[in-house]
């Protein structure tokens, strides 16, 4: 999927969620939606990440690239987001 298809999957959950019903439904809704595009969201950055460090990339050169700090990369790849063990990562 791409990501324009995806912003606009997410876009289309959260004006489904905020439409109909009491103001509270709606609101329980949108947090429901947004904490799903969220962790979706989590799951798909770790994942090139990762790849890029596989790749050869130094967690400097990752950082760099996307625009976060060394300790941030560090956090992205030791992350465990579904609680599926991963590949340790060094550097």
């Amino acid at each position: 999927m791409s990501a324009e298809e995806e912003v606009r999957r997410v876009r289309e959950a959260i004006a489904a969620a905020a439409s109909g019903g009491p103001l509270g439904e709606q609101v329980r809704r949108l947090d429901e939606a947004h904490a799903a595009a969220t962790e979706e969201w989590r799951r798909q950055r770790q994942v090139k990440v990762r790849k890029m460090h596989e790749d050869g990339m130094t967690y400097r050169d990752i950082a760099r690239e996307i625009g976060v700090s060394f300790g941030r990369v560090r956090q992205i790849l030791d992350e465990n987001l579904d609680d599926t063990p991963l590949p340790p990562t060094s550097e």
